[in-house]
């Protein structure tokens, strides 16, 4: 239990790798804030851990609704240990030629502007603290823009990226840590979105959420002396080059 009495928010918790890291984080003792859009799904992630688990419905790409999950974080533990920011989302029209500026636009509401709204509104607190962690659960199209991913989701993820490299290089001196986890493919409902149909014996072969909530709690669990900047993880059967 090597997270007792820390406080976690975790974004984008309702399914995926959201519920992986929810579930991971209470596990080894944290207390989270599962945050999400829909509060059913968000149940479903309590029940797995039901004492350790808080569901809050917002919106990340609201900033009144962020700052209500921070202010309930404040209010009811007076710490923000950690930050995950798992919320995502792609569109079935990729192609630059076709996608819509709406979904371009919302795209980059939920990837980007969503990390960015909750990295800002937990950084007061964090200060104070002298210490925190926040992640970003990226994708390899954050570090190499492939058709796959399409043109909003590749240039929203790179976005993340940047955001958690600088805000990692501000925020080192004050004691907060800021990793970007780049997955590659992963079993979730994003999957869903996809131009072509993904086959179940595929879906077997690629990176669970769980898989990236053990990359999560490596973070995490790292003395503060430690901090990593970057990680990649990608099933052994996608290539990396």
């Amino acid at each position: 239990m090597q997270l007792n009495e820390h406080v976690a928010i975790v974004t984008g918790a309702g399914s995926g790798i959201g519920a992986a890291i929810s579930a991971a984080l209470a596990q080894y003792g944290c207390q989270v804030i599962a945050v999400g859009r829909r509060r059913s799904a968000l149940e479903e992630t309590k029940k797995r851990f039901p004492d350790k688990i808080d569901a809050v419905a917002a919106d990340v790409a609201d900033r009144n609704s962020v700052d209500k999950v921070v202010a309930f974080a404040s209010e009811k533990y007076g710490r923000i240990d950690v930050l995950v920011n798992s919320a995502g989302t792609n569109t079935v029209d990729r192609a630059t030629a076709s996608v819509s500026p709406e979904e371009w636009h919302r795209i980059f509401q939920v990837n980007a502007t969503g990390a960015f709204n909750c990295i800002q509104t937990v950084l007061p607190m964090m200060r104070q603290q002298s210490r925190g962690t926040i992640i970003n659960i990226s994708s390899v199209a954050g570090r190499r823009a492939i058709p796959l991913g399409g043109v909003a989701y590749n240039a929203s993820k790179f976005a993340m990226t940047a955001l958690g490299t600088t805000v990692g290089e501000e925020e080192r001196a004050n004691g907060i840590r800021v990793t970007n986890i780049f997955p590659g493919e992963v079993e979730t409902p994003i999957l869903d979105t996809r131009p072509v149909a993904v086959s179940a014996e595929h879906r077997a072969k690629i990176l669970q959420p769980e898989d990236v909530a053990e990359a999560v709690l490596l973070v995490c669990t790292l003395p503060s002396r430690a901090r990593v900047p970057e990680l990649v993880i990608v099933p052994t059967i996608q290539s990396f080059i």
